[in-house]
């Protein structure tokens, strides 16, 4: 039975292995006490890392190494050299020099006239090569002490850096003290692990449940009849990247438990019966699924274990709310309702149960017995066992639909039409192109992806850098923002980086390091009079991404997603976006919603105060994509708040359980994130990355290396055989700038209003097939 979900597995078992349930796979008290001990063991471990995000001394910095034998004793006082290592004896100097050797006399003492002047020539001799010996031990003293001196000289300047060093870290120490104490963060720290404590409590008071149940019915025939297996839907083979694996191991290790040595059929059952039970809460919060994660990991079970299990499950929701519920106007007004009433202010105290029984009436009970239990069959648990664990959510098609965003259509209806108001063309374009599905329900799942770019040089690149967004185990989007302002910054950095002035400039400034020229101001004249064409595109976006992150964190807040879990991915301006929403998320203390977060050569500070903030909100993965090397970004940058950092060029530091990515090995620029967004992903042990994807991306950044490289030095050539002068080339860079904006914004709004229903004349007339599509629908399918 679960060959047919996870691979390794042995064929179908008989029919009465689908009647399991946690009773009887944990079939003694030492089984249910040790099921029971790895939960609280992985909800401990998930809260001892929030509790070190509001922690001082936990920077996420690696230990100091032990300094190696021979080295300098790290604890040494200024001007002292390690006990391992004393300074080289100084060899004698002056009249402590070796004295010249004596002339022993001969054994005839009446020496001839001739063998004396021949003793009288050799001892002025031995004198002379006395005189050279002494000369040559003084300098040879005089080097050696030399060289002495200059290793205590550097000893010293080591200890008086490590002093500094340690006196710096003193300072930093109590700087975050003093921001951890403040009113704001001590608010921010209480409420995160308020939230986190009710969720592990409804947990854990959820899955004792589940496993002290005594006299479990059995599944009803009509439930486990042959007709449930030809209703049984296949899902395709989930294989996951053997570095998704690897990073799981390492973000989430294994807690030790005597569980880890049942069968796979039976670790597999567990995992899936936890994730029933998670879902009975009416919702799938990111807590929840980090947790899962932590039990997979105990488990040693691989990710895809989870993936596969999650897609079926959300593929027999779906089709059994499909199947078995009347699903009509009135009913999903009451599951609105109902929504709107338990959003996250509510917190998970104030479940609706009592309401929503009144709406499920008396549907829910055929429903148990031929619903959910049919569709699902085939995951090992019996079709009573699976509808207990799910709970209400089993017997109600609103709440269904709840969770899944009201079948997914809230990111892309009305509700989502109204942040348009404040931010111009918000929207959620689905990544994965309506031919991979034959349904829109097909493409639901239990887990959201959002990927933002931060530049656009077609109206295209809304989607296709996220194509690389797998269809397996995620549900992907692209968020569609301020497309004007995106287009004009796209079409200023394009020329930009082809132009003359950048590329001679380029090879003075590479001379230092990014940080040395920002800090030194160290940008070339010729660069800085044509620093206008893209100083006013890039204050214009990044100015609305500040925007745009607030409303997507208002949307977040207001469900657009559903009751799921949501991973937000960006680059440049759009990782600037992410910043900005869970910045807003953290003042408004809504937990529970984001799951992970990639900033990649993002355009945001560095600073230990608002990261701090960032990763109370997110219950996974933080990581920080950097390229140190990324002059284009420090030169954009370089009005911003310096003292602060670029974290787009630099490490986080100072804050627990932020992972950073140096990426400057793969990236050579800041405009290559557009499309090594895959590749990075992969690097970082992203779940379900699509590799043909990755590869056509990297295809066409190949392709625009070499046509960027043409025109560059067509430029250059120009340049040198007119003779421009800088503010020449800035006004033909704007000239060409506004042209390239204005071809794109014309091409995007002929997409707009194509999209726009327009009676004809003589009625409502019949559009192709092509002209009925949506705006967003023509974005899914371009690239």
């Amino acid at each position: 039975m679960f060959s047919k979900v996870w691979p390794g597995g042995k064929k179908e078992e008989s029919s009465s292995q689908d009647d399991q349930s946690l009773t009887t796979v944990l079939g003694t008290h030492e089984d249910k006490a040790s099921f029971l001990l790895l939960i609280a063991k992985c909800t401990d471990s998930m809260r001892n890392k929030l509790e070190a995000t509001f922690d001082p001394d936990e920077t996420g910095a690696p230990p100091q190494t032990v300094a190696s034998e021979g080295k300098e004793d790290a604890t040494s006082a200024p001007g002292e050299v390690g006990a391992e290592e004393e300074a080289p004896p100084l060899p004698p100097r002056g009249d402590e020099a070796e004295k010249p050797p004596q002339i022993p006399p001969r054994g005839n003492q009446q020496t001839l006239p001739n063998e004396l002047q021949d003793t009288q020539v050799h001892m002025k001799k031995d004198d002379a090569d006395s005189q050279e010996q002494h000369k040559a031990g003084v300098e040879e003293a005089e080097t050696f002490e030399k060289q002495a001196k200059k290793e205590q000289n550097e000893a010293a300047k080591k200890a008086k850096a490590e002093v500094n060093a340690k006196e710096m870290a003193r300072k930093e120490h109590d700087q975050r003290v003093k921001e951890l104490n403040s009113p704001q963060m001590q608010q921010l720290k209480n409420s995160a692990l308020e939230y986190f404590d009710n969720w592990r409590a409804r947990v854990m008071e959820r899955v004792g449940e589940a496993i002290n149940q005594t006299g479990e019915p059995e599944a009803k025939e009509e439930a486990s009849s042959g007709s449930s297996h030809s209703q049984k839907k296949s899902v395709e083979k989930i294989v996951q990247d053997e570095t998704a694996n690897k990073a799981m191991a390492k973000h989430f290790p294994a807690e030790e438990t005597p569980l880890a040595k049942l069968e796979e059929a039976k670790r597999v059952l567990i995992l899936h019966s936890v994730l029933l039970l998670l879902l009975s809460l009416e919702h799938y919060s990111s807590e929840s699924r980090i947790l899962l994660l932590e039990m997979a990991s105990s488990l040693h079970l691989p990710l895809d274990v989870l993936t596969q299990d999650e897609t079926k499950v959300a593929q027999g929701l779906l089709e059994a709310a499909k199947n078995n519920m009347n699903a009509d106007e009135e009913t999903k007004k009451k599951a609105h309702e109902n929504t709107v009433s338990r959003r996250w202010k509510v917190g998970l105290g104030a479940a609706a149960g009592a309401t929503l029984i009144g709406v499920t009436g008396g549907l829910a009970a055929p429903f148990l017995a031929a619903g959910i239990g049919t569709v699902m069959g085939g995951l090992g648990l019996g079709a009573t066992a699976t509808a207990t664990y799910l709970g209400a959510i089993a017997g109600s098609a609103p709440l269904v639909g709840a969770l899944f965003g009201a079948y997914g259509g809230r990111m892309a209806g009305q509700m989502v039409d109204s942040y348009a108001k404040e931010v111009s063309d918000f929207a959620f374009i689905p990544t994965a192109k309506p031919s991979a599905f034959h349904s829109a329900e097909a493409a639901r799942r239990l887990r959201v992806g959002i990927g933002i770019s931060g530049w656009l040089n077609e109206p295209a690149d809304v989607v296709k850098p996220w194509h690389v967004l797998g269809k397996d185990a995620i549900e992907g989007f692209a968020l569609r923002w301020e497309m004007e302002a995106l287009l004009s910054l796209g079409s200023a950095m394009s020329t930009y980086i082809k132009s003359a002035a950048w590329s001679l400039a380029k090879k003075e400034i590479i001379q230092h390091t990014v940080f040395a020229a920002l800090s030194a101001g160290l940008w070339p004249l010729g660069i800085a009079k044509v620093a206008r064409v893209v100083d006013n595109p890039y204050s214009v976006a990044k100015s609305r991404s500040d925007k745009a992150g607030r409303v997507l964190a208002d949307a977040l807040i207001n469900k657009v997603q559903g009751e799921r879990p949501v991973t937000l991915i960006g680059y440049s301006l759009g990782a600037r976006l992410i910043y900005s929403c869970l910045e807003e998320l953290s003042k408004r203390e809504a937990f529970g919603l984001v799951e992970s977060a990639v900033f990649v050569g993002a355009t945001v500070p560095a600073d230990s105060v608002n990261w701090r903030r960032v990763r109370s909100v997110v219950a996974g993965r933080v990581v920080n994509v950097y390229n140190p090397n990324d002059y284009l970004l420090a030169f954009l940058y370089r009005s911003g708040s310096l003292q602060y950092g670029v974290a787009g060029l630099q490490a986080i530091d100072g804050v627990s359980n932020i992972e950073n990515v140096d990426v400057s090995d793969m990236v050579d620029g800041h405009t290559k994130y557009r499309f090594l967004t895959g590749r990075i992903l992969k690097k970082i042990g992203f779940e379900d990355i699509d590799e043909s994807a990755v590869q056509a991306e990297e295809k066409k950044m190949h392709q625009e290396e070499d046509k960027e490289e043409s025109e560059r030095k067509q430029k250059e050539a120009e340049a040198k055989a007119e003779g421009k002068d800088p503010e020449k080339e800035a006004k033909e860079m704007e000239e060409e700038v506004e042209q390239n904006k204005r071809a794109k914004t014309m091409e995007w709004m002929s997409d707009k209003m194509s999209s726009v229903k327009m009676p004809t004349l003589g009625g409502k007339g019949e559009k192709k097939p092509e002209e009925k599509m949506t705006e967003e629908e023509k974005l899914q399918h371009a690239g």
